[in-house]
């Protein structure tokens, strides 16, 4: 009995010993899969904490655990309000990480814990906020006729909303026709795009393009890419995701997208020394880590630090009234182009507006001619899924196995988001939510629903009347 004891005594005893010994092991040098979930809880709750105002424990359950990794239930949060900061914790002890917010800018993940450096980064002299006013939509949040009866009832039925829905808005000839919102959210709640921001990146670089500082043509577009085969790399091959470069967006593990949105203070650093693995415009890869480097490329062309922390305000979202959009830097002063743009759906809607109207808003040409008909061109490299532009023209399948219009594409994001256009019918449908791609749900069926719910033109002459309206203005 005693030599049982004694064995049962040393067996604690060891496993008290591995306890101890895997606890300094995560103390002092956490698995990067669990800095990455830390990273990501600490990021997420943040932006929705001090953007949304929401509350940390919902963002926590609903958006970070709720559909992710099993690992993420044992993460634990904490928001200190003085300090502006989000400290996540395995267990609430291991691999800390930490996200700032900084205002205008939003919040940043902070994986070194440098937030000096982190502040210092965001400009002092952000843009002023912008006010919504009671006008019609788009000038306005105003919404002047009753909600579209038979559109209204597809929205509330979940098979076509899909699901986790939190906003949908239908835009028909210029107007808001119908709205619904999940539970908790509203017309008021800025939502996160996530690779929908990839769209709106590419049309502040288009911005600038207007103005002749930077052309599809150009290459060199790094210094560090000088005398390097990279130099040969033009803007049309990074809008088109054919770069060449390597790049590894697999969100199931630690891969290069889950680094350098979590592991790496400066987002640029990893896609900007990605080797080549095949000439520029030869082979489509999806890649956030193209999306960063646009933003660093058109904020290295605007030709100051303080305007280009300026400039989507200035030259996209002002112009647009986008009142509500937060466009989030990384913790070195970056634009996270690929992933960071929060919104209302109004706002998103305002953008998918603009580009039905080709990138003219209120008679002012803000995107050069073809720029949107880049958006809807597309690559041969991507077998025509993907465009010229950081759109889609057949996401997760063909549009025209739907019995979609031909001429429809599509701005689309992780966990659910989309945003339709479709120029012959001025139709656009934003939806957002959190419904990851495991439920297979797909906007295409909400689309083809909302095209068959619309009122058909009764002749020629209201026929007529409806395609003027299409028309960008001159």
């Amino acid at each position: 009995m005693r030599f049982v004891l004694r064995i049962l005594k040393a067996l604690a005893l060891l496993l008290v010993l591995v306890v101890i010994a895997a606890a300094g092991w995560l103390f002092i040098r956490p698995p990067e899969l669990l800095r990455v979930g830390d990273g990501y809880a600490a990021k997420i709750v943040c932006s929705n904490v001090f953007i949304a105002g929401r509350g940390a424990e919902d963002v926590l359950h609903d958006d970070v655990q709720a559909p992710g990794n099993p690992l993420l239930r044992l993460v634990r949060v904490s928001v200190d309000r003085d300090n502006d900061r989000v400290t996540a914790r395995f267990m609430g002890l291991f691999a800390p990480s930490y996200a700032l917010y900084r205002g205008a800018f939003g919040c940043t993940s902070v994986p070194d814990g440098n937030f000096e450096a982190a502040a210092n980064a965001a400009p002092f002299d952000p843009p002023a906020k912008m006010q919504a006013n009671d006008a019609l939509w788009p000038e306005g949040e105003g919404i002047d006729n009753p909600a579209d009866g038979k559109i209204a009832a597809l929205l509330a039925d979940a098979g076509v909303a899909g699901p986790a829905m939190r906003a949908i808005v239908v835009v028909r000839n210029g107007r808001i026709v119908t709205e619904a919102y999940g539970p908790g959210f509203s017309a008021k709640t800025p939502l996160i795009g996530w690779s929908m921001t990839k769209t709106v990146n590419a049309a502040v670089l288009g911005r600038l393009m207007l103005g002749g500082k930077i052309s599809f043509d150009d290459d060199n577009l790094l210094a560090q890419w000088k005398n390097d085969t990279r130099a040969r790399i033009k803007v049309s091959d990074l809008l088109g995701m054919e770069s060449g470069l390597a790049f590894n967006e697999d969100y199931g593990d630690v891969a290069d997208v889950t680094r350098m949105l979590y592991l790496d203070p400066d987002m640029v650093s990893l896609p900007a020394n990605a080797p080549m693995e095949a000439a520029p415009g030869q082979r489509f890869r999806y890649s956030s880590g193209t999306a960063v480097l646009l933003s660093r490329i058109w904020m290295n062309r605007v030709g100051n630090a303080q305007a280009a922390f300026s400039y989507p305000h200035d030259a996209l979202f002002s112009p647009l009234g986008m009142t509500s959009a937060v466009f989030e830097l990384d913790a070195r002063g970056t634009f996270a182009g690929s992933s960071y743009l929060y919104a209302t759906a109004h706002d998103w809607a305002r953008f998918g507006q603009f580009l039905l109207q080709d990138g003219v808003w209120n008679g002012q040409r803000l995107l050069p001619e073809g720029f949107v008909g880049a958006m809807r061109t597309p690559t041969a490299a991507s077998n025509g899924r993907y465009t010229q532009g950081q759109a889609w023209l057949a996401p997760g399948g063909s549009s025209a196995a739907f019995g979609l219009p031909e001429d429809t594409f599509w701005l689309t994001g992780h966990d659910g988001q989309s945003m339709a256009i479709v120029p012959s019918a001025s139709l656009i449908v934003v939806r957002l939510g959190l419904t990851p791609s495991r439920l297979d749900y797909q906007p295409q069926v909400l689309l083809k629903a909302i095209l068959a719910a619309l009122p058909q033109p009764r002749g020629p002459q209201q026929q007529a009347g409806s395609q003027r309206q299409t028309q960008p203005q001159p």
